[in-house]
């Protein structure tokens, strides 16, 4: 019996022991050999094996494959900055130069002038509001001598105007062009305060921009309170807050005003800050040099903030003044002084243009040697010259450049400032 069962004890013992060497190889592999990755716990649980695109177990297990971003969008072209660059890249040397200048509108040979020297705009005085019979011109008279200034034009001009009202007007002395001179600052604002200031504002306004001027060198943004002063007839006649309030009020009424072209364009009028840094109580600069001893602070508290009010309220050009201010340059006239210019750009953050008193005056002549005033202009970091011997200074300018005294990317700066109030007063277009 024992004979039989033997053979069968010895074949289950040799299959027990085939088995469990077997699960020993499985569980542990040789040394050496790298174990297969797991694709599916890899994969947050899908299987290696299955069809790309489904999910092995549950149907949340799915493979997360990175998404490419969709591309940026083009930005939209500017159309400022299109027709700046557009206008100031097909320009000579000369004819950058002559955008920079803004002058007295001559009494012989005007329309000729404007495409000899490529002018940047004409400044309109009394006289040019009569006819060589010295009687007032008619509105179809006054528009008619524009027209042809215009003409002219490679690119359209500046027609500017002193129209303070008070002591200082121009056009609305022609009885033709308005009904009545229009009056001081300060008489207006004593007939109804900032709301009748605000009116006159936009009637005077219009009443230029119906004839072709498209810029108005006002309001006077000096602080006086003394009618010692030389400039308080001229100004506010209130302190720094209440000037400032005024400025405020002009310019915003000055910029809400439009009106429509025959071919369906709109023009604008432009403001101009004027006398920075602030006139103070100092003499007529007209005749003679003007020392500004004052210092820093005062401006900071009081002379600055009608010209911050009226940067703030959007004045595309601020003027500046030949008084020699100690305290930002004890050497140079406000009007030639790069450090005031600084001031003005750096401190006060104005990006508008910036331009001269006229340089025609006694104030300024004697700081050029060789008479190219204009040339210590540019230099200060001006936009627009003012003056009435452009024949001169012009040709200065230009030899300034070519000799190296001058740089061309400072012209090119100052030009597009220029050109860039051009398109803002609906002048330039880009097409």
């Amino acid at each position: 019996m024992y004979k039989r069962l033997l053979p069968i004890v010895l074949s289950l013992l040799l299959l027990t022991a085939c088995a469990s060497q077997t699960n020993k190889n499985s569980a542990s592999p040789p040394e050496g050999e790298q174990q297969p990755t797991d694709v599916a716990a890899v994969n947050g649980g899908a299987s290696a094996s299955a069809p790309e695109g489904t999910a092995a177990g549950t149907e949340d297990q799915k493979i997360v494959r990175p998404e490419t971003a969709p591309p940026e969008p083009e930005p939209e072209p500017d159309p400022r900055q299109e027709a700046v660059g557009s206008a100031l890249s097909s320009m000579s040397l000369e004819e950058k130069v002559g955008q920079m200048f803004f002058v007295r509108c001559p009494d012989v040979g005007a329309a000729e002038d404007v495409s000899a020297y490529h002018l940047g705009g004409y400044i309109l005085f009394g006289r040019d509001f009569k006819d060589a019979s010295d009687n007032w011109l008619t509105k179809d008279q006054f528009i008619a001598n524009v027209a042809a200034y215009q003409a002219e034009a490679k690119i359209p001009l500046l027609i500017g105007v002193d129209e303070e009202g008070g002591t200082v007007a121009r056009a609305s002395r022609d009885p033709n062009l308005f009904a009545a001179k229009f009056q001081s600052p300060q008489d207006v604002f004593a007939s109804g305060g900032l709301e009748a200031v605000r009116t006159d504002a936009a009637d005077k306004s219009t009443g230029l921009l119906e004839l072709g001027i498209n810029v108005n060198l006002a309001p006077v943004a000096d602080v006086s309170v003394d009618p010692a002063d030389f400039i308080y007839d001229r100004s506010f006649g209130q302190d720094a807050g209440a000037t400032a309030d005024f400025v405020e009020t002009v310019v915003s009424a000055a910029n809400q005003v439009q009106l429509e072209q025959e071919d369906g364009s709109w023009r604008f009028i432009g403001s101009v800050l004027k006398h920075f840094p602030g006139y103070g109580n100092n003499v007529d600069t007209h005749t003679g040099v003007a020392i500004d001893e004052r210092p820093y602070e005062t401006f900071q508290s009081q002379d600055f903030l009608p010209f911050q009010a009226g940067i703030e309220a959007g004045a595309g050009g601020v003027l500046v003044n030949h008084n020699v201010v100690t305290c930002m340059d004890p050497d140079l006239p406000a009007s030639l002084s790069p450090e005031v210019h600084r001031v003005l750009r750096e401190e006060l953050g104005f990006e508008g243009v910036i331009m001269t008193d006229d340089l025609d005056m006694d104030a300024v002549k004697a700081y050029a040697e060789d008479g190219s005033v204009a040339v210590l202009a540019a230099l200060a970091g001006n936009d627009l010259i003012v003056t009435t011997d452009y024949q001169e200074q012009i040709p200065l300018v230009i030899d300034a450049v070519r000799t190296g005294l001058l740089s061309e990317d400072l012209i090119d700066q100052a030009v597009t400032r220029v050109l860039g109030w051009k398109y803002d007063l609906g002048l330039l277009t880009f097409s």
